[in-house]
Parts: structure tokens; C-alpha cells; sequence
């Protein structure tokens, strides 16, 4: 099983980078972890921000890899505990599909994106920057593969 995250954004800083770099090399025992950056849509004075996440949508269901299950980071999403995720994950791969995890932009995901996702996970209430999105969702599938493995990483 692989996994793909799908992000809305471009150019993330170094520190996310290296970060993300840190925990999808540690990933890539038990879960390879692909990036695929999506261009935002355009925003600004006078620009429709409803159009800028349509097109980013539509952007994102084309990365999506075919038959992979979906899951959208999304406020109204579940909150899951760690140890939750870990299930998750075990749920995910008896199931034998691809993963693909999707972060959307400014305004969230679009309607179309929501639409097709198989589940929606929340981060929690707190509002994120969306390229922190990325890593702690690389840091946290990793733990939940690190405790399927009984890996001593989480120590809870």
C-alpha cells in the first residue's frame, strides 16, 4: 500500500520540507508517501475566491490517484487519538487500496472534493497553516504506522 498526499500550495518553507523529508523517509518501510503539489487558485482584490477553489478542486481530483481511498482534512472531519489513527491504518491496509490524503486551500476543499472523499479527518479546531498541515500529517501517520509496528516512538 502507498499513499499520496495532495496539497493546495506550492514552495513550503524549508523547515516543512525538511520535516516532511524527515518523516517520509522514516514512512517509507511501512507506508511510501508521495507529495503532490497543487497550484492555488488565484485570489486577490476583485478575483472570486468560490472560482479560485473550484479550480483548485478540480486540480486536486486529477492528482488523486485511481481507486485510492480518500480521505479530505477537514474541520468537520473526526478527530482521531493517535492510538485511533493507528486503527485506522490497520483498517485502511486490510482493505488493500492506495491512500490519498488531501489538504485544500484557503477556503477549504470544494464541494466536488468533499463529494468523493471516503472520510474526513480533523486535525482538530485549531485553525493550521496549511503547509504545517503537511507535516504534522506525515508525523502522525508515521506514528500510527511506528505503533502498529511496536515501534518505541510513541510513548504515551
Amino acid at each position: 500500500m502507498k499513499a499520496r498526499l495532495v496539497a493546495v500550495g506550492e514552495r513550503a518553507p524549508s523547515w516543512v520540507a525538511d520535516g516532511f523529508a524527515e518523516y517520509r523517509k522514516r514512512l517509507s518501510h511501512w507506508l511510501p508517501l508521495e507529495l503532490v503539489e497543487i497550484e492555488p487558485g488565484l485570489r486577490g482584490k476583485g478575483r472570486d475566491t468560490a472560482r479560485a477553489t473550484a479550480d483548485e478542486g478540480a486540480r486536486v481530483l486529477a492528482a488523486l490517484p485511481k481507486s485510492a481511498h480518500l480521505v479530505a482534512l477537514d474541520v468537520g472531519g473526526r478527530a482521531w487519538s493517535s492510538e485511533e489513527l493507528a486503527q485506522r491504518l490497520q483498517h485502511w491496509r486490510n482493505g488493500g487500496r492506495d491512500l490519498a490524503f488531501v489538504i485544500g486551500g484557503p477556503e477549504g476543499h470544494a464541494s466536488e472534493v468533499i463529494a468523493v472523499a471516503d472520510e474526513r479527518w480533523s486535525l482538530g479546531p485549531l485553525t493550521l497553516p496549511h503547509m504545517l498541515v503537511r507535516l504534522v500529517v506525515a508525523e502522525q501517520l508515521y506514528r500510527a504506522a511506528a505503533l502498529l509496528a511496536n515501534h518505541p516512538y510513541h510513548r504515551a
